[in-house]
């Protein structure tokens, strides 16, 4: 017997509604993403915001007081790390052919084949700086949204509510809710990476590897890449370590492995746990999906993403 199945125009309008949305916020992505990580500095700075305000200080006055606390910080960082950070990096990039020409342990390493991919980089500074650019730019964009969302939090708050008449109460409380993880999240994003990257640059500094500084630097902001980024931060500084001995770099590579299983087991309980709450497979598969879907800002996000889907 065959059985007619009727679809409305109801269902029809709706599917192609629900893919028009799809098709449009894919176009958008790159704006959704800046919009999101602003929401997450915002969410990290609103304690600070709010405590200001609390002292009788005008919100503009106290996030425009935050700004130049956080950007004197980081000149101060910059003012003491900038200088070594170029010459040693300046140092390694001029000296990598004869670097990796020195791992002969792993097997031949065709110099030309090296030599070519540094011309190639250099060729490529135009590109190379285009996109520190655009980079630059989606800076100033988080840094100009997160200020008027700090500005106009109360009145987002009633807008959202605007849209779940009847459960307002419910609607702020998982607003804050979302706001308190991911300033949580952040907030102890940026522990982890000054902890990690200064323990790692303190032994490698008493080893006496080359290029201390910016392995460890390398180490911290691979931190934000969960799981994962820790391995990828050990693989330079055991490679540089191996030009010199292989024990060496059998001692730098039990370094980093003591380091992570402190920070898997001490570290990360004591700051994130607390934070986020996610299970460790939760967490593996989410990065996997956002760096599928999205690249090196899918996995980024990956973690704050899992996080407001879980609490909604």
């Amino acid at each position: 017997m065959i059985r007619k199945v009727d679809i409305s125009h109801k269902t029809i309008l709706f599917i192609t509604g629900f893919l028009a949305l799809l098709w449009a916020l894919l176009q958008i992505r790159e704006v959704i993403i800046v919009l999101f990580v602003a929401i997450i500095f915002m969410s990290a700075l609103a304690p600070l915001v709010d405590r200001l305000t609390k002292h009788k200080v005008p919100k503009a006055l106290a996030i425009a007081f935050i700004y130049l606390l956080v950007i004197g910080l980081i000149g101060v960082l910059l003012s003491f790390v900038i200088r070594p950070l170029v010459e040693q990096t300046t140092y390694l990039a001029q000296n990598l052919p004869k670097t990796l020409g020195k791992l002969s342990i792993l097997g031949p390493i065709d110099q030309n084949l090296v030599q070519d991919q540094v011309n190639n980089i250099s060729k490529n500074a135009v590109t190379f700086t285009l996109a520190i650019f655009n980079n630059f730019i989606a800076f100033i964009s988080v840094a100009v949204l997160t200020f008027y969302l700090l500005l106009e939090r109360d009145r987002l708050d009633q807008l959202i509510e605007q849209f779940f008449i009847g459960n307002e109460v419910k609607a702020r409380r998982i607003t804050r809710q979302i706001e308190y993880k991911l300033g949580a999240w952040l907030r102890g994003q940026i522990a982890l990476s000054l902890l990690i990257g200064s323990s790692v640059y303190v032994a490698l500094f008493l080893l006496n590897i080359p290029y201390a500084l910016p392995l460890s630097i390398i180490a911290g902001l691979m931190e934000v890449v969960p799981v994962i980024g820790p391995i990828i931060s050990a693989i330079p500084a055991i490679l540089i370590a191996l030009t010199i001995s292989p024990f060496l770099a059998l001692i730098v590579a039990g370094t980093f492995f003591v380091v992570q299983q402190l920070e898997s087991h001490v570290v990360i309980p004591q700051v994130m746990k607390k934070a986020i709450g996610l299970n460790p497979l939760v967490v593996i598969l989410a990065v996997s999906i956002g760096g599928k879907l999205l690249g090196i800002s899918g996995a980024l996000l990956a973690v704050p993403i899992t996080v407001v889907v879980q609490i909604i």
